[in-house]
């Protein structure tokens, strides 16, 4: 599916309590595959430095529940520099599209100390489309936002599966590469964040599985529960 040329995957979001997650990552584990970036069963770190415009409308527009809207983020995985993503995720509705660009320690450094001159013009789209939410539309930093991520991927109907535990909010500084980085959890509940993606359809093996209609569905967005973390520590 496409909207206004952007190829379209749908999205579901369930929080899952403790024994549910145990029962579904038994069955899960044992039929999909772990995907690339997992470094055990236990799957791997992701860090991402979200960015927002002058008046929050990245915060706004999730909180108010605007149709379409989008976020800028750097991710890194498992604390690492060795590989750094520059991402937006546009979502339409229900339907969520992602797409990204390298970039390298040098060029994140340079964003976060306030030199965008190198992303005028730049060949990719998207860094450029960054260049200028950076430069005219007053984007800064606004958030880190980290957890533990299982991720599963099933070939039929580019099925992903991803248990995220652990979500927390960085709120002493927006270097992600700071050894002191302090975090505070999101959750006040353990609870498991189980996310599905898909292309046109989910096949039945899967949702035989998973089960969606037997779990609460809720419109969860990690970078709005983190910056309410943020904006709680910073209350006088």
């Amino acid at each position: 599916m496409e909207f206004l040329g952007n190829k379209l995957r749908h999205e579901l979001k369930y929080y899952l309590h403790v024994h549910d997650y145990a029962a579904l990552r038994q069955v899960v584990s044992t039929l999909l595959t772990l995907d690339s970036y997992s470094i055990d069963h236990n799957g791997y770190g992701i860090r991402s430095l979200y960015f927002d415009g002058l008046h929050n409308h990245a915060l706004h527009d999730k909180a108010d529940g605007i149709f379409s809207r989008e976020k800028y983020r750097i991710r890194c995985y498992n604390g690492s520099d060795r590989v750094i993503n520059l991402e937006r995720k546009s979502k339409f509705g229900e339907y969520v599209c992602k797409d990204n660009a390298k970039l390298t320690r040098e060029e994140y450094e340079s964003i976060l100390s306030g030199d965008y001159d190198w992303m005028k013009g730049h060949p990719s789209e998207l860094i450029a489309d960054f260049h200028h939410a950076l430069s005219l539309r007053y984007f800064r930093p606004a958030v880190i936002v980290d957890y533990q991520r299982e991720a599963y991927v099933y070939e039929p109907g580019n099925v992903r599966i991803t248990f995220d535990k652990y979500l927390s909010a960085g709120i002493n500084t927006f270097q992600l590469f700071d050894p002191g980085l302090v975090f505070v959890e999101a959750l006040e509940t353990p609870v498991t964040i189980m996310e599905i993606k898909f292309d046109r359809f989910l096949p039945d093996l899967i949702r035989s599985i998973i089960r969606p209609d037997a779990h609460n569905r809720a419109a969860i967005s990690k970078y709005l529960l983190c910056r309410e973390v943020t904006i709680r520590q910073h209350k006088p």
